[in-house]
Formats: C-alpha cells, structure tokens, sequence
C-alpha cells in the first residue's frame, strides 16, 4: 500500500505533527472559538517550537477556558497568578497576559465586524490563498497580508502578534493554504471547511 506524500515537516518531534497536519493545518476555519484557538497558541509558540505548543494544547483548553474569548476576557490577576503556576502551559508572564489582553481586544473586533473571522478573512478577501510550493524551502516566513494583518491587530492593542507569528496563524487556519503540491493535503484544504 502507498504511504500518502506529506509535508516533510509532517514528520517533526512529536507524534501529534502527523494527525495535526493531516486534519487540522491548512483547514480555512471560519469560527471565532477556533481561530481564538490558534492566535492564543501561535502567540505562546513566539520562540518555542511548534511541538512544545502541540504537546500543551490540552493543557491551554483546560487553563483557557476551552478557549472562550468572553471567559478569558474577564480573568483577572488572582487567575493570571495561578495560570502561571501550571505546568500544563507555557509559563511565561507576557505571554499568559497577552491571551487575556488579546481576548478582551478579539471581543472589540467581534463587535466592530461581527465576528473575528469576518475581520480576519477579510485580509486575504475573504477566500484562501492557494500557494503552490515544490519545496519547503519556498515558504515564506511572512508576506504582505501578514504585514497588514500584524500592523492592524498592534494598532487595535494585541500583543505577540507580529507578522511572523501571524503568518504561522493564516497557515494554521487556512487563510493561506500552504500544503507543498506533491502533499495529498494541497488540494483537500481548499474543499473542507472546518467550523
């Protein structure tokens, strides 16, 4: 039986890269909760590896509310002190700050466009970019939606959401779809909507 091409980076450190990659990475995801999901992980990851923030993932659904954006918003200091003692997430003080600040400012946009995913689609016009890399060395680390994207959630007051990180953040949530052609993923993500 044929092995299905992947991503190479598909086979990284943690067991979780595969069923990650093959079910979730490039899936344009259309609700608030998720895409809350994935900026307050890509947000934790700033200098980490993915697999770390992989391997936590439970950990931050447990810590974060299952990653409600209205629970988060009203942690205060006491919940800010204890998160900060849970090996379950990344430990660190501007970062567990930065998810609550950044819920309270995600609410802000949800009141302005709607909804989050409305804000955050209408950076790449409201369908996926569709890339067509041969090798993993093609992709870029950033681009030109997530230079507009970083500069207008700074400017809207969030935290550890620079182009890069923002960029990861479109990949993951399949604003941009950058599965390598010879990947059996390149072309389902561009079907499957996942809510």
């Amino acid at each position: 039986m044929k092995q299905k091409e992947r991503c190479p980076w598909a086979y990284g450190s943690s067991p979780l890269y595969v069923p990650y990659h093959d079910e979730e990475w490039g899936v344009p995801v259309r609700d608030d909760r998720l895409q809350f999901e994935f900026l307050t992980l890509e947000s934790a990851q700033a200098g980490l590896s993915w697999s770390t923030i992989l391997n936590k993932r439970e950990g931050y659904r447990r810590a974060f509310a299952g990653f409600d954006p209205e629970k988060v918003a009203r942690f205060g200091e006491k919940k800010i002190e204890a998160l900060l003692k849970d090996p379950g997430i990344v430990r660190n003080r501007l970062k567990v700050r930065a998810a609550v600040n950044n819920a309270r400012r995600f609410l802000e946009v949800r009141a302005e466009f709607g909804t989050f995913s409305a804000y955050i689609w209408g950076f790449v016009g409201g369908r996926q970019k569709v890339n067509r890399w041969a090798e993993l060395s093609q992709l870029p680390a950033s681009s030109k939606e997530s230079d507009e994207l970083s500069a207008d959630l700074k400017r809207r007051g969030f935290k550890f959401t620079g182009s890069t990180i923002m960029y990861a953040h479109m990949q993951a949530t399949g604003l941009v779809n950058d599965h390598l052609v010879s990947c059996f993923r390149h072309r389902a993500c561009g079907r499957v909507k996942r809510s």
